[in-house]
């Protein structure tokens, strides 16, 4: 016979899309006598914990739920627990239920049951747009919906690697993007340092992004990738408009990098806590003229390295004047070290909001990359 962990596996994987917390609550309160279960989804900006039903946004960073968010670990407190809601690395939110049984295995059981909810919200959120509108504290710009929608995630989990990505501003960006996958054996990553505003400027990402997708699908080397990423702008926009892009494929089992830079961002390594600029060979920027040849590059990584990709938004961000800059940024990488690379993205960019006293004017995007190692 099933136990209550399995019921509920089975009651998610069988709700309608737009019950699943509902289904999900009645099958708690009959295995466990839980009265009260509540999701709460991180925001596009990843500062505030909003509730898909009633409830009052979280915002304190010592709140139990974000206590769970950051260190992805159950939390319990006067009574209540506080589970982390992901897939994959993929950071969701938290659930919350109430009351808490005292029994570790229980604890456990719920644990696991949080991790089927975020498998089946990400399965679900296609076909739903309940999930997606209750993570946003206000309307995003139709720019920033169509940028949103492209992307892989904002962070992914392997045993050879860490990846997390960050969009600002969050609610209104226009250009900038980043995409990524893997197959266990190599991760592909590209950076869009886009140009241009509003739509126009998402159209232009999107038909990039979706060529870099098209080649990698057709197994075709970096070079080749950027090259017909690079044809297909060209041949709408006969170079009137174009991009900067960052290519880059890691093999997973060596840590060797092959690196395209197509004209931008900037790359930077963290090793044993120095920071420094990853010198790379600029080359034209996608779409700027007729039948480019993209070269690679290669440089090797050593294991617990980390990568930093930033877009000119970050260092050209200005308060009063003041430009951010190269050494502000160096020495705010630097003390990240310790910090998963969703954790970092997140500090860097509220370090970004914090510098310009609200949100960045202009489009930036981050990027970090933790390869941990070849695995058996």
């Amino acid at each position: 016979m099933s136990g209550p962990e399995d019921r509920a596996r089975r009651t998610l994987t069988e709700a309608p899309a737009d019950q699943l917390l509902n289904r999900l609550g009645d099958e708690l309160e009959r295995s466990y006598g839980i009265t009260r279960t509540d999701l709460y989804q991180v925001d596009y900006r990843l500062s505030v914990l909003l509730p898909l039903a009633d409830g009052e946004p979280i915002t304190g960073p010592g709140h139990p739920a974000w206590r769970c968010f950051d260190h992805q670990e159950p939390i319990i407190a006067e009574g209540t627990g506080w589970f982390p809601v992901g897939m994959r690395g993929e950071r969701r939110g938290v659930l919350r239920v109430s009351p808490v049984p005292a029994d570790p295995e229980v604890i456990r059981e719920l644990d696991t049951i949080s991790t089927a909810l975020g498998h089946e919200l990400a399965a679900v959120t296609a076909s739903t747009d309940i999930y997606r509108a209750a993570r946003r504290t206000r309307r995003l710009t139709l720019a920033a919906e169509m940028q949103w929608e492209m992307l892989p995630g904002r962070s992914r989990i392997r045993p050879s690697f860490s990846l997390a990505g960050q969009l600002e501003p969050a609610y209104a960006v226009r250009g900038d993007s980043f995409d990524w996958s893997d197959d266990g054996h190599r991760l592909w990553l590209s950076v869009i340092n886009g140009s241009g505003e509003g739509v126009a400027a998402s159209m232009l990402t999107s038909l990039a992004t979706h060529a870099l997708r098209n080649a990698r699908r057709a197994e075709l080397g970096l070079a080749d990738q950027a090259a017909l990423a690079d044809q297909a702008i060209y041949a709408l926009h006969r170079g009137a408009q174009h991009l900067s892009a960052l290519l880059l494929e890691l093999d997973l089992a060596t840590g060797m990098i092959t690196v395209v830079d197509a004209g931008s961002p900037r790359l930077v390594r963290v090793r044993d806590g120095e920071v420094s600029e990853q010198v790379l060979e600029k080359q034209f920027p996608l779409g700027m003229f007729e039948g480019t040849d993209y070269r690679e590059q290669r440089f090797q990584l050593h294991r617990e390295d980390r990568l930093f990709v930033v877009s000119d938004g970050v260092i050209d961000a200005t308060a009063e004047r003041i430009r951010y800059g190269e050494t502000a940024l160096d020495r705010f990488l630097r003390r990240t070290g310790p910090m998963e690379p969703l954790d970092a993205v997140r500090s860097l960019i509220g370090d970004l909001r914090a510098f310009v006293a609200g949100d960045l004017i202009d489009d930036a995007v981050v990027v970090c990359l933790d390869w941990l190692g070849p695995q058996p």
